[in-house]
């Protein structure tokens, strides 16, 4: 039975947050922190923060929303580009969206002492939102709304309920990356597929028409 990247990604970074919940000083050692980042040069937890989770809430919804869209992405780029590159641009994407989301916050908190972030939420966005280019009126069902959620308007609600939280701020989720997540992932895979914006637009037309 093949594994998938997906599989692997998630399987890791439940154990990584379960293990961090269990010992402060790796989670500290991990976290985005961009004061400190700034004075000592600790450049790697624009991506090891992508793998803690600030409870099982956290842990929960990411991972769900992760690998509802993600299996659809990597199908496609190995497709496209073959399974080994395929794999190599579905990790950029995943693991890209970390940290390339990650950056905006460092630059606005890197003079902040007291604040500090993590989760993989950069990296859930930009494979939501790739896989939504792709399949934008796929049906999903979402604890606890009784009925299908087209993918598109789960990617709304997804960043309305970012903006949302990260107004509120509080929580050491950066709900922020979120929205920077998104964009690299939709910038991303129309770099890497240029036509998945015309499948795109072509599928929200047939979606909408339904009800015209």
């Amino acid at each position: 039975m093949e594994i998938s990247a997906t599989l692997v990604l998630a399987v890791i970074t439940v154990g990584i947050s379960l293990y961090a919940w269990s010992n402060p000083d790796f989670l500290e050692s991990w976290i985005l922190e961009p004061y400190q980042m700034k004075r000592k040069n600790d450049w790697y937890r624009f991506l090891t923060s992508g793998f803690l989770h600030a409870d099982f809430t956290h842990l929960l919804f990411n991972m769900i929303a992760f690998y509802s869209f993600s299996r659809v992405v990597e199908t496609i780029f190995g497709y496209a580009f073959g399974t080994t590159a395929g794999l190599l641009w579905y990790l950029l994407l995943y693991l890209g969206g970390i940290i390339v989301s990650s950056l905006p916050t460092y630059l606005r908190h890197r003079d902040d002492p007291n604040y500090r972030s993590l989760g993989a939420s950069g990296g859930v966005s930009a494979v939501v939102f790739s896989a939504i280019l792709f399949n934008p009126a796929a049906g999903l069902y979402i604890f606890p709304i009784p009925f299908e959620i087209p993918g598109f308007i789960f990617g709304l609600l997804y960043l309305g309920y970012s903006y949302y939280m990260s107004q509120r701020q509080g929580d050491n989720i950066n709900h922020d990356a979120h929205f920077y997540g998104a964009l690299y992932g939709v910038v991303l895979t129309l770099v890497l597929i240029p036509k998945a914006a015309g499948i795109f637009l072509e599928q929200i037309q047939l979606y909408v028409g339904k009800y015209l």
